[in-house]
């Protein structure tokens, strides 16, 4: 009997790369023997309704088509279940793929890990109700994430490129009360990131030397800095060389509680809710197929 397993796929991702890259995905699957379900979500509530009864149907992996964000749909359904999460990116960050060495820009290799079928164990975080495996945003960057998503235009990267100038404009510090495995802080910070991972945003490394299967989180504090400095920081995000600014601040706990005004929390580049969010992290709760 065929070993059974479903692709799910965003067909909007990366700009309408999400079917272009199932189309090519695909026949490699079926090649190499698996019964595939081959899904397609209208929108996200319908494809985690998808994600969720492919689980409790016990499919043996469940493989995505698209970003982090198609990777965030999926954990809500996956996190403590026996069936693994395969990734085909197809979406514009790619962070969580980055994290785990699969083949970002070439679909067939990226199949041809799910086909090899060797797994990982990983850990992920739970904020609140949701779970995600990168990055929580929860300052200035949170904002911009907000801003963005009520622009109407333009598409793409340059409404984020937008929101940064306009957020910038206006920002000020901002009054953040943490709990970090029970100790509690009161501190003005520009932001503070919550990482299971190292990056976010395609390879913004803030929180950078973080691991996913160390059982731990990996708090980042950016503390009060002038808007000129902010912008001169901001690029060495990419390389991890913001751990060198004096402001920058870090700590590993395993529960934080994160609590600043008018601040949305972000995770995965999605919405999770306002702040205040605790967040506790969750020892080899995924299993991910990996090169």
């Amino acid at each position: 009997m065929a070993r059974e397993i479903a692709l799910l796929t965003n067909p909007t991702a990366g700009k309408g790369r999400g079917n272009r890259t199932a189309a090519i995905a695909l026949p490699r699957l079926k090649e190499a023997g698996f019964s595939v379900r081959s899904l397609v979500g209208r929108d996200g509530d319908e494809a985690l309704d998808l994600a969720r009864r492919c689980v409790a149907e016990g499919v043996e992996s469940l493989v995505i088509v698209g970003g982090d964000g198609m990777v965030h749909l999926a954990l809500q359904a996956l996190v403590g279940s026996a069936t693994r999460l395969g990734i085909i990116p197809a979406g514009t960050g790619n962070d969580v793929a980055r994290y785990l060495g699969i083949p970002r820009t070439d679909p067939q290799r990226a199949a041809d890990v799910v086909v090899g079928s060797r797994t990982r164990t990983i850990d992920t975080a739970r904020a609140g109700a949701k779970h995600f495996v990168t990055v929580l945003a929860a300052g200035f960057d949170a904002k911009v994430n907000e801003r963005a998503n009520g622009m109407t235009w333009p598409r793409g990267q340059l409404r984020y490129s937008l929101a940064t100038l306009a957020e910038l404009r206006v920002f000020e510090p901002l009054p953040y009360t943490l709990e970090l495995d029970g100790t509690v802080v009161h501190l003005d910070a520009m932001l503070v990131a919550v990482g299971n991972g190292p990056s976010f945003g395609g390879g913004l490394r803030i929180t950078h030397g973080a691991e996913i299967d160390d059982g731990l989180l990996d708090v980042v504090i950016i503390k009060t800095m002038s808007k000129p400095d902010l912008v001169r920081t901001y690029p060495k995000l990419y390389t991890g060389g913001h751990t060198k600014h004096p402001q920058y601040e870090h700590h590993h706990v395993r529960s934080v509680t994160v609590a600043a005004p008018g601040v949305v929390g972000y995770a995965d580049g999605e919405r999770v809710g306002a702040l205040p969010l605790t967040v506790d992290v969750q020892p080899e709760s995924l299993t991910v197929l990996v090169p």
